[in-house]
Parts: structure tokens; sequence; C-alpha cells
């Protein structure tokens, strides 16, 4: 029986992420080396960075929300066997939806003011999404490069309403006014940036765990993904399941921007993403894909952006180090058989090792 187990933990997931995230830190290290770094130095300065104090805990937390639900938007949209590589367009479009909301004097209460600027960086990042899939379902379009160009106009449209329409009155920054009190997310901890959005991230990868694993529309957009033939002859609308998996894709990357705009910045600042969208598909990758998975990469994630801080100012390690392990852990992913070769010349070692005991 444990034999088993065992068996069904090397071939799972969780256990390729591991080795891939210890691959990637060992190989971070050795590059740090040759380059002259201490790299034990680095790691400790980021443990320390991260876990030194409740500052350390909360910007952990706080890096981590915006990558958990961007995250998983890249990973629903995997389900379906979709690169979503929009992610980050859609996230500036949901800021900006709930910047619109947000900065509005409605004379609502909180209770009613903070859903609807929430509500309106959702609807604004799905029909971003919407529009990736609308280029695929009717026109064909290849997801992944409709994805990168609209990354690009998004950005643009955003900064030009940041420059124009939108900007702040006697500002010099492009920005907006700040979020009224009324749609101000409420903070975990006072003094720090973050907000109860953590709390809202991790029950959306529960919810979307529940989601595809026992709903029908989760069942469909999964074996969309598996096989979009064989959905067909079942009776699958493959357009309809391709077209709702991109919507709520946009849907949870909105919600990443409506975090930082009513959460962290507290009003829409010009290039506030210093790249959420993209990092998600590393979050994605160290996941497997697992929207329960996502919450864990997305803190582990955290805590190398917050640590990133304390190795800079700390070491006078280039902060770009941290960029390293993220680009090492995506290609250790992304090569499940090399993970696999070397357990298998673990398990060889392992045998041989016994063998040599038993004739001894």
């Amino acid at each position: 029986m444990n034999r088993i187990k065992g068996k069904n933990i090397v071939q799972s997931g969780v256990f390729y992420s591991i080795v891939a995230f210890l691959l990637s830190v060992v190989i971070s290290g050795i590059i740090l080396a040759v380059c002259g770094y201490n790299p034990f130095t680095a790691y400790s300065a980021i443990l320390v960075g991260s876990f030194g104090s409740l500052r350390g805990i909360a910007q952990v937390l706080t890096q981590a929300t915006p990558l958990i639900f961007t995250g998983l938007a890249f990973t629903l949209a995997k389900k379906a066997s979709l690169i979503n590589l929009g992610v980050e367009g859609q996230m500036y479009f949901g800021a900006l939806g709930s910047a619109l909301v947000g900065t509005m004097d409605l004379g609502l209460p909180a209770i009613i003011h903070i859903p609807l600027a929430v509500l309106g960086g959702i609807v604004f990042g799905a029909l971003f999404g919407a529009v990736i899939g609308v280029l695929k379902v009717k026109f064909g379009s290849n997801e992944v490069v409709a994805g990168v160009m609209l990354n690009s106009i998004a950005t643009y449209i955003v900064g030009y309403l940041l420059n124009g329409p939108l900007l702040a009155e006697g500002s010099p920054v492009a920005q907006t006014e700040r979020v009224v009190p009324s749609a101000l997310l409420p903070r975990v901890f006072p003094k720090y940036q973050l907000s109860i959005m953590i709390f809202i991230a991790i029950v959306a990868c529960i919810f979307m765990k529940w989601f595809i694993d026992r709903t029908t529309l989760g069942y469909e957009i999964r074996n969309v993904g598996i096989s979009p033939k064989a959905s067909e002859t079942a009776g699958i609308n493959i357009g309809k399941a391709m077209m709702i998996a991109f919507c709520v894709s946009g849907g949870i990357a909105g919600l990443a921007g409506a975090n930082q705009v009513l959460g962290v910045d507290r009003r829409l600042i010009s290039d506030f993403s210093p790249g959420y969208g993209f990092n998600g598909i590393a979050v994605a990758a160290l996941a497997t894909d697992n929207p329960i998975g996502v919450i864990f990469a997305g803190i582990v994630f955290g805590v190398l952006e917050a640590g990133a801080m304390e190795v800079n100012r700390s070491t006078g390690i280039p902060v770009e180090f941290v960029d390293v392990i993220q680009a090492m852990v995506v290609i250790f992913v992304s090569a499940p058989l090399l993970v696999g070769e070397l357990g298998r010349v673990k398990n060889l070692f392992t045998r041989k090792t016994k063998a040599s005991a038993k004739e001894v």
C-alpha cells in the first residue's frame, strides 16, 4: 500500500513542482556563485526579508495576491487548452473598470460601493477577455498572438486615459484621483498595503477547483481541453466553452487589477504592474495548472518578490536574480521528462545501494 501511495506521489504534479523548484534554486545559486556572489547570503536575505517581520509577511501576501489571481486566470484558460497571454491586458482593463467606479462619489455605503467597484473590475476584465474569445472562435485567430497584441492595446488605452480624461487635477504623474473612502478595500493590517483581497483570492481558487471538477460547465471546459473532437462528438459546444473560459479567465485577471486600485495603490497609476500578468504564467506552471496549487505557488513567488527588496538592500545583489529563479522554475516545470529522468536515476541508485548492502 505504501508502495502504491509512494508511486502516486512521484507521478503527481506536486512531486514535479517541488523538484522543479528545488532545481531552480540550486541552478540559480550556481549562477550566483559563478557571478561572484554568495548564494547562501542571497537566500538568507530573501527569508529574512519575507518572514523576519510582520511587514515582511504582509509584503509577501501583498505581492502574492495579484499573482494568485493572474495564475488562476491562466490556469482556467489552460483547462480548455487555451493559452491566455492576454492576462496582463485584462488586468489593466479590470483596474480601469474598478477605478471608474471607485473614484466616483455615488453616495453609497461601503457595503454596496466596494462590491460595485470590484464588479467593475471583473466585468471590464471579462469583456477584454471576450475579445480574444471572439477572435479565436469566430475568426480562427491564434489566441497567443491576439493576447500579446491586445496587451499593448490595453496599456496604451489606459495610458491615454490617465494622461488625459482621467488625469488627477494638478497631478504631474499619470494617475486618477484617489478612490473615495466608501470604495476602499479594508486592509488586514492598517499600516500595510495588504487588503482583504488575499482572502478573496484564496476563495476564488477553491471555488474554481470545485467549478472545474463538480459542475457541468466545468466538465465541458475540461473535456474541450482534453479532446475537442471527442467533445464535439459528445454534443459539447466547443465555441461556447472557449468563450466562457476566456470571459471567466479575463474576469479573474480583472480582480488582480481591482486589488491594485482599490486595495494597494488606492488609485489607478500608469504602469502599476511590474508584469503580474506574465508572472502568473510561472505561478500556473509551478502549480501544474491546479487551482489549489496556485495559492501556494503564488505565495512562493510572493516570497521571492518581497525578498528581492531585502536582497538588493542588504547584500547589493541585483534584484534581477529573482527573475532568474522564476525563469528556471518555468524551464524545469516545462520539462517534466527531465525531472522524471532524475527521479529514475535516483531510484536506480537506491536499488543498487540496497543490492550492495544485501551482498555485504
